[in-house]
């Protein structure tokens, strides 16, 4: 799987419409993520306490074999999601934050007006605005 690094994009998808680059470079990002493997291992670097993992240390948790562990952490090397230290034989393997928000930002959602009902007076109901608290 080619994968180019995640470059900082665009503004986010719901403010303006993408021009078919920032789409693809968009689809290219998400897609290196759609990988259930590969978001649990994003998921378990960045929460371990020290901030890394070493590489000898995602197997178990995954259920893979250290070959596909290593696969799919060459892919999130190469997207630029997390950074990878040689140590010795033994590779550690981090979060890069950055290109991680560089997803996330892509989806935020713009702060949107209330939405009011067609007379322009009334509040629209929310989804949980009558429940009891």
């Amino acid at each position: 799987m080619e994968v180019p690094t995640i470059q900082s994009c665009c503004e986010p998808v719901l403010a303006e419409a993408l021009d078919g680059g920032d789409a693809e470079e968009l689809a290219a990002g998400f897609k290196v993520l759609a990988d259930p493997v590969r978001l649990r291992l994003i998921s378990l670097i960045a929460n371990a306490p020290s901030g890394e993992m070493c590489a000898c240390d995602l197997v178990e948790p995954t259920g893979r074999t250290q070959p596909t562990v290593s696969h799919h952490l060459t892919i999130l090397t190469d997207a630029g999601l997390v950074s990878r230290e040689q140590r010795g034989k033994w590779a550690y393997f981090r979060v890069e934050p950055g290109r991680v928000a560089i997803l996330r930002d892509a989806l935020a959602t713009p702060r949107l007006p209330e939405p009011t009902s067609p007379e322009g007076s009334v509040p629209m109901p929310t989804p949980g605005m009558f429940s009891p608290t």
